[in-house]
């Protein structure tokens, strides 16, 4: 754990419900992210049929990520986005960022969850989440490493994810204002891959583009968009 990150995140706003050596030692398990959408990649608000957008701020959080733990192990990381509609912006997100599937439509995310873990050969804890609203919570509860994207209009379901240990971290920034990113660039602190992942992706290193060699190769394998 590094001390110097959890006191710049806790500067900025930014709140621990596990404590942060707990914390850490849960990203070191993980070998699959899942991003709930609405409300994490976004502010939530529908903009007519492209439904919701994404940021690139926080896409290339998603990128730098995922490079951060096939640094840690070796291997890209499983990759999904659940959303309870139909979102195009997040199919087209995951087709050029070579996520693994998309889930749409899932109204009980809990069963789709079980669909997730059992495609790709998962335990529960294995999985690090993102996620900001009530339809997210039983998954949350069953991940290994959670953090939830913050937002100061929800102090009683957040003070409920705090009394139910639902959240490992949650952020000072709502999914409007890049509480994504936020997000993770603390796991990319904590796991002590922050400054060689910068550092890689600025000069586009043999490192990295050995990383996005094996990312793409890795999207071939993929469960599917549904």
């Amino acid at each position: 754990m590094n001390k110097t990150v959890v006191k710049l995140f806790k500067k900025g706003g930014g709140e621990f419900v596990s404590p942060p050596s707990v914390f850490t030692d849960k990203l070191k398990k993980i070998k699959a992210v899942l991003f709930d959408w609405d409300g994490v990649f976004n502010d939530g608000f529908k903009r007519e049929k492209e439904g919701s957008i994404f940021s690139e701020i926080d896409a290339m959080g998603t990128n730098l990520l995922r490079f951060a733990l096939w640094r840690m192990n070796g291997k890209i990381p499983v990759t999904a986005i659940m959303t309870g509609e139909n979102n195009p912006a997040a199919l087209q997100l995951a087709q050029r960022e070579s996520f693994n599937a998309v889930y749409s439509r899932m109204k009980n995310k809990a069963e789709a969850f079980r669909t997730f873990t059992k495609a790709y050969s998962l335990k529960a804890d294995e999985v690090l989440f993102f996620f900001d609203d009530v339809l997210d919570l039983e998954v949350a509860r069953q991940c290994g490493a959670r953090i939830l994207i913050g937002r100061g209009s929800n102090p009683m379901l957040n003070q409920f994810v705090k009394n139910s240990q639902l959240a490992d971290y949650i952020t000072s920034n709502d999914g409007g204002h890049h509480g994504l990113r936020e997000g993770v660039e603390l796991v990319m602190g904590l796991v002590g891959e922050f400054e060689e992942v910068v550092k890689n992706r600025m000069t586009f290193s043999e490192n990295y583009q050995t990383y996005l060699a094996a990312r793409k190769t890795d999207m071939a394998h993929m469960d599917g968009f549904k």
